[in-house]
């Protein structure tokens, strides 16, 4: 099927969440075409890559206007550029991080948010032994600056990486600071702020989603 392109502004609001879930993998799945040395890419090939039919693709993309070109596709960093304008990633973010433990220096360390427009710009603990240093090049800074460092470096995003009896005073403070956005990596359920969006991680949970899977998959063998 032919893809057309229009000029349609992007509503991201409209779409439901499994639609933006699948966004990423397209544009994760683009920029490493990209670096392959790809130009262009059908609905029908992405979507065969990431296990998705084409008409999924085109529906999905729909909902944000039409990006192709009847006969040649999706040119990829047309398309990459589109999907980093809905996400708001097209410029980068500053970020903090509350908590530098294993689990706090690990995510500083992870190349992977400069690639995709999160920069940490600033750490906090409560740990005298840690504060003052730093972790790669953001400085580490008590809890209690939480709030001047926040307006100062303008940070609307942060990362919770504190064991979960401090993870939930630690969410109403960053929404207390003017954080937008918080990330939780604590293994427990937070509330959010009510002036904050907020997404969980835990990564035991995620274990336990695939251990149910191989444990189906094993006694459908038998």
């Amino acid at each position: 099927m032919a893809e057309s392109k229009s000029k349609s502004n992007p509503n991201p609001a409209d779409a439901p969440k499994a639609v933006v879930g699948r966004l990423s993998l397209y544009l994760r799945e683009l920029q490493h075409l990209v670096r392959d040395g790809h130009e262009t890419i059908s609905s029908t090939r992405l979507g065969k890559i990431l296990g998705f039919s084409d008409a999924q693709v085109r529906k999905d993309l729909a909902y944000f206007g039409q990006f192709g070109y009847p006969g040649i596709g999706y040119r990829c960093h047309e398309l990459i550029h589109a999907i980093k304008q809905i996400f708001g990633t097209d410029r980068q973010w500053p970020v903090a991080i509350i908590g530098t433990g294993n689990l706090g220096r690990a995510l500083v360390g992870y190349k992977g948010f400069d690639n995709q427009g999160f920069k940490i710009v600033a750490a906090f603990d409560i740990d005298p032994a840690k504060v003052g240093g730093a972790i790669e090049e953001a400085p580490i800074h008590h809890l209690d600056d939480l709030e001047r460092i926040v307006q100062e470096k303008q940070i609307k995003l942060a990362i919770i990486a504190v064991p979960a009896s401090a993870a939930q005073s630690v969410a109403d403070r960053l929404g207390a600071s003017g954080i937008d956005g918080i990330l939780n990596f604590a293994p427990v359920t937070v509330t959010a702020p009510p002036n904050a969006s907020m997404v969980g991680v835990d990564l035991a949970i995620e274990m336990e989603q695939l251990t149910f899977d191989v444990v189906k998959r094993s006694g459908e063998k038998k």
